[in-house]
Order: C-alpha cells, then structure tokens, then sequence
C-alpha cells in the first residue's frame, strides 16, 4: 500500500470520528450485532467488501462473520477461517519477535545495522538504529516505491541478504531520527537482523515464538507453493468486476508484509497482547509508544497509534491500528486497549472500504449515529459504458456527479482509467482520467495518471504537463521527474 493511501485511511478514520452529528442512524430497536451485520452487509452489496471480519467488545467477540467470495473460480466463500495474506500487519509480529530478542538480551534497540549485517554499507549501515527501523525513522527509500518496481521484481524469489542489495545503497531521504517516513526496507532489514541474531530463517522465529505459544494454527509465512486448506485467492477490481490479482513471491514481503492469518487467529493475538505471554510490559509499552508523528497519527513499533474523539465530552481513545496491503489483499486491525474493544477485516479483493467500516463499527460499539454506504461511482458508470457506449457514460457522469446516491471514489475512476488504456482506449482513458483531476484536484496520483495516458497518446507536451503538476503536490514522484528530466525541450 502506498504512503499516500494509509495517509488518506488514517485522515478520514480522524475526520469521520469527529463529524459524527452528520451521520444517519438506523434502527433503534437493533443490537449492536445486527447493526454491524446490515452495515457490512450493504458494503458487501455494493461491491465494497469481500472478506472476513471479526469484531470484539469488552474482550469477547460478538460478530464475526465471512462476505463473498475466497475462491471466485470454484464459488468458495469467505469464512471467519479463511486463511488471507495480512500484508503490513506482519509488521507488529516482526517488532515483537525484535522485543522479544531485546528482553533476552540478544538485540539492543541501539544497535545499528552493521552490528548484525556486516555487509550492509557502513556510511549509512553505522548510523541506522533498529529503534528507527522499527519507527520507520530511518531515511532509507522504501523499495516498494522503485520506479516499475513491481513491474520488473516482484515475481522473482529472493533471500534477504540478496534482496537487501537492491537498496542498501541508495541515498537516505533524510537524517536518520529526523522525521517518519513508511519504509518496507527497514522491516525487511528486521527480519535479516533476526535470522543473524538467533541463527534460525524468521519464519521459524515466528513460529517458535509467536504462533506456536499462542496456539495460532491458522496463520504462517505464506508460501505460494504450499497446499494450504481454506487460502483464499486474491482479485483486483476490473470494471464492474474483478481479475485475479498479479502473482508476487512472498519473499519480497517478507518481514514486512509476508504472513497470513484467519480474522479468529488474530483475535488470539489482540488478546495476547493484554498479557505478559509473550513480552513483559516493560518492553510491550515500547510497542505502543508514541515515539514519532506520522500523518495524521503517531507510529510505535509496529503500530499506528491515533487519539480519537468520540463526542458526548467524553475523553479521546487511544486507538492502535494497522493496515495491510499486498497484491489482491487489503487489510485492517484496530484495537481500543481501554475497552478492549477490536476490529480485524481480511479482504481478498485489494482495494476495499475498510475504513468507513472500521468507522461505522467503531460508532456502533459507543451506541453514536454512523453512516450507511452509498453505491460506488465508478462501478456503475463501467456498467454503463460497458452496456451503452462511452458517450452515453459520459453524459450519465455528467448527470450523477453530485447525487448523494454515489460514492465518488478516486481510486475507483483510476482503475477504471487504466483498464480502458490496457484496452487501447487511450482517448477515453485521458477523458476518465481528467474527469478524476477535475473531481480531486488535490490528488497528485490523479496528475500522474493523466500523465502516463498521454506518454501513451505520445503527446510529450500534455505528458510534461500534469506530470509537473503531479510533482507540485508530491516532490518525491520519481516517475514524473525522470521522464521530465528526459524530454526537456
């Protein structure tokens, strides 16, 4: 997932919970069980999840539940055993197993990389601490974030001393310490770090650590060659419908996002994390601790922590909370430890509406009025394209653009931009395309979109152009600065 993306999760997640006198509410009479049950539900209709999720109050759980489809192929569906790649939620699992080496004596949170990588670059390796690995404070790029990346790499399989290579020698972005920065690097060289310290591959560490302890039977390092019962498929949005989502070996996540799990797995892991099982609460509070601004929110180890108004004069929650992405897989965990109150979603269809969920359920368990989904924008313009011609999409955008009856969603309109230049469609990509700049102009994706569909009209100049404009709102577009850099007139 993109930095911009958890950005634009986090700051609605805030947003929301602080407009909640605009919320509509439902039924009175309803428990909380079925308010939950008609929300996600409707979300489900519409398209906007396909998973399983499993809610929790005052430690017990009292929803869970699977939505759609694990395997569309073989008409399987979700259920709260369903197994989903969890992405970036490994990450809290990757900082405990640090603590945990830490508690033991075997890692110093001071240590730099080159204590433990002796091959990792001594002008930056001396100076980078696990502390800002774990913080993602430590001014190495994010590899994720390369240029075609995902394009040129990611199906190759890859150890990670071998892998760190692609990136231990870039140029840090920043003193390390001095600012956040989302880096899969620094979890990546994590879990190189344990392999060193304990002599043991880290999904072992994991296991032994972890999983086993907790009695975690359905969750693992994901290995695409393993036959694992109840894995569900992964799928990407196409049009009005879905595509099985590109291939990734699971050795580039790897201590970053490599792990799946069961929504009723990770309710074992919300409530070790109340414990002393697994770590003593000298080295847990470190899991928690606002150690950095991040967003909208501060980042511990492993974890977003975020202080949430809930309206009545009520005091803020602390809230932490994680999401996860990874190719076809979009997920979210979020705890409030005062009330012990959670909310895991696994989503097998990657981009999905995890947190207006995660914000109706939230209002739902404080008994505060939340909002019902609307339909998506984009789905049904496709629909109509798809069964009309492009004019007559056109003309019902034009119609419907401000109906309260929709959900216009940036990333949607994107999508639906990019499958029609896969198609050859170019000249109605760049109408899609500027449709979204039009509807978020202050979105520097949908600038850079635009862009790329006019490298493929091969209109250098309009290319040039909303690329700039890209690189106004996000100076670190390194697409847009190197075609810019290779077509200055």
């Amino acid at each position: 997932m993109t930095q911009k993306t958890k950005h634009l999760l986090l700051k609605t997640l805030l947003i929301g919970l602080l407009i909640q006198t605009g919320f509509s509410s439902v039924s009175l009479g309803q428990s909380k069980e079925e308010k939950i049950d008609q929300v996600v539900s409707l979300y489900a209709d519409y398209g906007k999840f396909n998973g399983s999720i499993l809610v929790s109050e005052n430690g017990k759980v009292i929803y869970k539940k699977g939505f759609g489809k694990a395997n569309m192929e073989w008409n399987i569906p979700n259920q709260p055993n369903t197994k989903h790649r969890i992405g970036s939620i490994t990450k809290q699992f990757t900082a405990m197993l640090v603590l945990q080496q830490v508690q033991q004596g075997n890692l110093s949170l001071d240590d730099v990389i080159t204590d433990h990588l002796s091959n990792y670059p001594k002008a930056t390796g001396d100076k980078i601490t696990l502390h800002h690995l774990l913080t993602h404070t430590s001014g190495i790029p994010n590899y994720t974030a390369y240029a075609d990346f995902f394009k040129n790499e990611t199906r190759n399989p890859y150890q990670p001393e071998e892998f760190i290579k692609l990136f231990s020698d870039s140029t840090l972005h920043f003193t390390p310490g001095k600012k956040f920065e989302y880096s899969n690097s620094g979890y990546l060289l994590l879990g190189a770090i344990l392999e060193k310290v304990t002599g043991r591959p880290y999904e072992l560490v994991l296991q032994e650590n972890i999983l086993t302890p907790l009695g975690m039977t359905n969750t693992g390092f994901d290995h695409y060659a393993t036959i694992l019962k109840n894995r569900a498929a992964g799928y990407e949005k196409e049009g009005s419908g879905y595509k099985n989502a590109d291939y990734i070996d699971m050795s580039i996540p790897y201590a970053a996002g490599s792990m799946y799990s069961t929504v009723e797995d990770l309710y074992l892991w919300d409530q070790a994390l109340y414990t002393e099982q697994l770590l003593s609460s000298k080295y847990k509070e470190l899991l928690f601790t606002p150690f950095i601004p991040a967003w909208s929110s501060s980042y511990g180890y492993g974890w977003f922590i975020m202080q949430l108004p809930i309206g009545g004069g009520n005091d803020p929650l602390l809230i932490h909370q994680h999401d996860g992405g990874v190719n076809g897989f979009h997920t979210v965990i979020s705890r409030i430890p005062s009330e012990k109150h959670m909310i895991v979603m696994l989503n097998n269809t990657g981009h999905a509406a995890l947190n207006d969920i995660n914000l109706a359920i939230n209002a739902i368990l404080h008994d505060l009025p939340y909002q019902l989904p609307k339909r998506s924008f984009a789905k049904t313009l496709w629909e109509v394209v798809s069964t009309k011609g492009f004019e007559a999409g056109l003309q019902w955008f034009n119609e419907n653009r401000n109906s309260t009856e929709y959900e216009l969603n940036e990333y949607e309109i994107n999508v639906m931009g990019y499958q029609l230049l896969n198609m050859q469609k170019t000249k109605e990509a760049i109408i899609v395309f500027q449709l979204n700049v039009d509807a978020f102009p202050e979105s520097w994706n949908t600038y850079d979109s635009l862009a790329e569909a006019y490298i493929q009209d091969e209109n250098e100049e309009m290319a040039v152009l909303y690329y700039k404009k890209s690189l106004k709102l996000n100076s670190k577009n390194t697409n847009a600065k190197k075609y810019i850099k290779a077509h200055k007139s």
